[in-house]
């Protein structure tokens, strides 16, 4: 008997989809077309790696939205100059898919080498982390241990699911797949997730220099308002 079509749980949320440099990342436009499907805005931002196995013009297709793949360039009137940190800010989750061994080691490391990492030192939300590598980069004691980092960052590491590997190995290291990454990703808004994430209560901190400037004069006035009152 098909199963009813589930009702759309991510509608208004944003999330950020990050895909690295692996054969995996034919799936994560699967992933897109799922979470765009459920109603929720996402924007993919892609290594250099990624974009020798898939394209930014995919992810603006089935998204809608511009796929950044970038640190530094020109910018057109209306974008945002500071994509590290204006997409990190506004997200509600940071979805990683596929997480190559080479871009959890930089995770792991605290590196921003280039925009993915950049943005995900930046993030104040839930990020998902699904890896993908050879089974023998899974098993490798730096791989488990860089792992184990991300999730004392608060990371949620999902996967990998074992089988036959595009290397031809049998194994640990394929990427859990697209529909139960969409599923996963439905649970951290309904709480069946964990709600931990790196920088847990430091969101409120992280403000622009005019919000702040702002603040401060609210402030003044009321110390001036109560100081007449007293008076």
């Amino acid at each position: 008997m098909p199963q009813p079509d589930l009702p759309p749980k991510l509608e208004g949320k944003r999330l950020v989809l990050g895909v690295s440099g692996g054969i995996a990342a034919y799936k994560a436009c699967d992933l897109a077309s799922r979470l765009v499907k459920d109603k929720a805005r996402v924007t993919a931002v892609l290594t250099h790696g990624a974009e020798q196995f898939v394209t930014p013009y995919v992810f603006e297709a089935l998204t809608g939205q511009p796929c950044f793949t970038e640190n530094f360039r020109r910018i057109k009137p209306g974008e945002t100059a500071y994509p590290h940190i204006d997409l990190a800010l506004e997200a509600d989750a940071i979805v990683v898919a596929p997480a190559t061994a080479s871009l959890i080691a930089r995770l792991a490391a605290g590196m921003a080498d280039e925009l993915l990492a950049t943005l995900l030192l930046t993030a104040r939300c839930p990020v998902v982390v699904c890896p993908a590598m050879n089974v023998q980069m899974w098993e490798h004691a730096a791989t488990q241990r860089n792992i184990k980092t991300l999730t004392q960052y608060g990371y949620r590491i999902l996967g990998p699911a074992s089988g036959a590997l595009a290397c031809g190995m049998q194994g640990a290291g394929r990427m859990v797949e697209p529909a139960d990454i969409h599923e996963f990703v439905r649970k951290l808004f309904d709480g069946g997730a964990s709600t931990n994430f790196p920088g847990s209560g430091a969101k409120g901190r992280v403000e622009r220099k005019g919000q702040k400037r702002e603040k401060r004069t609210k402030r003044g006035k009321r110390g001036k308002e109560g100081e007449q009152k007293t008076t």
